[in-house]
């Protein structure tokens, strides 16, 4: 068994990784996923680069700001001691002696001397603000964040806190550890943090005080955990698909046929407290719902897919004819993200069913300049006002439209997002053009509608339910983990190999995500989708009698 300190990966997400990770000592060298390692370098090149920004604006004051580059973790933890004992203000790719006795060890991308002591500054690569478009007038913001250059907190009416429990979990395990050093500018109970973004256009004002007692208890019960104290068993979670621990816990899942491989979260706890640990006993449930049970799936949907997991039955009509929006002039819509740092890809199908002679057209609009970058806002430009066009012929020649897309969430987001971060481009619509776009009947989500139309119990990802339909990817490799590879390469991201093979390969893989949207969107329309077993009829063997 390891010895029990933790780091801040260690705070949040899954308990029974943190126990394997801790106590399995064959196995708990496992590489991680190829998604894992993509995030780790990601990571680690945005933090690199935010360290040197910081670096450049204390440049002109001597003894201002020090990074720590020792090579090794003891040669690092004496640089930030030395650091700390000489009052440096700016303390950059800080170590902090790893706490033997109480088990935390950590490290903070900057420790900035404020009064008497320092406060925890963490750069993460992910967004952790969002705009606020219109400032309500005489509302006091309840965020704060500082300049770049020096910590100057102020109010901030512009944005809106997009608030992650690891980040805010880190900062406090950062404040416990220069608490117990003597070295916290603040009492833990007034402490705050900062949080760079992957904008890196300012620092968040996270207030860690309330939230002292949350971290201690979550920190008490993880040690445990990891110190082997407290049992833990392995459930399937959304965290499941990037851990490197899945394999094995895949296969204890399915020898014991446990519920959470069908039913996850609160409802499956709330099925083990009723007794009903497997897939069997709830496929094969009768009476009513148990008394605690809430959420958006229902729980008859939940009996229907556990007959599905037992039966390898992939889909389930709800209706007796499955319903899906169609119009004269259709576009079928996939965008294409790398992490954080923006869409560099919309891939655009159009489908004209009311001329047989025109023919359907795959359109991509892309940036090949690596992400984040201004030219990001030039191609969906260029792809709004294509899509636009499109929608105001098909208006004036009397004909419907509806463009479509598979999940809207992702797709709102980069449409609201292009439009707030490149306000005042050329071609670039305002937010409230996007938003009466967004809520119109001509934005149509395919996903919703699957998940209207069919119970599904291996998921509604299109990767899942369009082979149903009959469409295969051309690249058997293709995946959206698979395409972030292949982007790092076609534009050489962050020091990847260049390889502008991979372009045609992403724009391949774009265009086949298009079809397979207008397949199955085509096929729930069809005769074909009443092949599929009928809920009802499968709920309807449970009846008593």
């Amino acid at each position: 068994m390891r010895s029990a300190i933790l780091g801040a990966r260690n705070l949040t997400g899954c308990e029974h990784r943190l126990a394997l990770d801790f106590t399995v000592e064959q196995e708990r060298d496992a590489a991680e996923t190829a998604e894992a390692n993509r995030r780790i370098e990601a990571a680690q090149a945005h933090r690199r680069a935010v360290i040197d920004r910081l670096r450049g604006f204390q440049s002109g004051r001597a003894g201002a700001a020090v990074v720590i580059e020792a090579p090794d973790h003891r040669g690092r933890v004496a640089a930030t001691q030395e650091a700390m004992s000489a009052g440096v203000e700016w303390i950059l790719n800080a170590t902090l002696p790893t706490d033997y006795d109480r088990g935390r060890r950590g490290h903070s991308e900057v420790l900035l001397r404020v009064g008497d002591g320092y406060l925890p500054i963490i750069v993460v690569n992910h967004r952790v603000t969002t705009t606020v478009a219109q400032p309500r007038e005489g509302e006091i913001p309840t965020l704060q964040t500082s300049p770049m250059f020096g910590w100057h907190p102020e109010p901030d009416a512009t944005r809106a806190f997009r608030s992650q429990r690891r980040d805010v979990m880190r900062l406090a395990h950062l404040a416990a550890m220069l608490d117990d050093l003597g070295q916290l500018n603040v009492p833990r109970e007034e402490c705050v943090g900062g949080l760079i973004g992957l904008d890196a256009d300012c620092m968040v004002v996270v207030p860690l005080g309330e939230g002292t007692e949350d971290y201690d208890e979550s920190f008490a019960r993880r040690l445990a955990i990891a110190k082997g104290q407290i049992p833990t068993q392995s459930r399937k979670v959304s965290e499941c698909r990037s851990c490197h621990w899945w394999p094995r816990c895949e296969a204890e899942l399915i020898e014991r046929r446990d519920v959470s491989l069908v039913v996850g979260g609160n409802q499956g706890a709330v099925l083990r407290d009723a007794g009903i640990t497997t897939v069997d006993q709830l496929a094969n449930y009768r009476g009513l719902a148990p008394v605690d049970w809430t959420g958006a799936i229902a729980f008859n949907d939940t009996i229907v897919s556990a007959k599905c997991w037992v039966r390898d039955i992939p889909l389930v009509r709800r209706l007796e004819r499955p319903r899906v929006q169609r119009a004269d002039i259709e576009v079928d819509v996939d965008m294409e993200s790398y992490s954080e740092r923006g869409a560099y890809m919309w891939g655009t199908l159009l489908t004209d069913n009311t001329d047989a002679a025109r023919p359907v057209v795959y359109r991509p609009f892309v940036t090949w300049e690596p992400l984040p970058t201004t030219d990001e806002g030039r191609s969906f430009a260029e792809f709004w006002s294509w899509l636009m066009d499109e929608r105001a012929a098909a208006h004036a020649a009397g004909k419907t439209f509806a463009a479509y897309c598979y999940s809207q969430h992702a797709e709102n987001r980069w449409l609201r997002g292009s439009a707030d971060r490149f306000a005042g481009m050329p071609g670039i619509p305002s937010r409230q053009t996007i938003d009466t776009f967004i809520a119109s009947r001509e934005w149509v989500d395919i996903f919703e509608a699957v998940g209207s139309n069919f119970i599904c119990p291996k998921g509604k990802g299109l990767k899942r339910i369009a082979p149903v339909a009959g469409f295969g990817w051309r690249d058997s490799e293709a995946s959206g983990e698979a395409s972030m590879e292949w982007y790092a390469a076609a534009v050489a991201l962050d020091g990847a190999a260049r390889d502008e093979t991979q372009r045609d390969r992403l724009l391949m893989y774009n265009e086949d995500d298009v079809q397979a949207t207008k397949v199955l969107r085509e096929w729930m329309a069809s005769d074909d989708v009443l092949a599929l077993p009928f809920a009802p009829d499968l709920l309807a063997e449970n009846l008593p009698g």
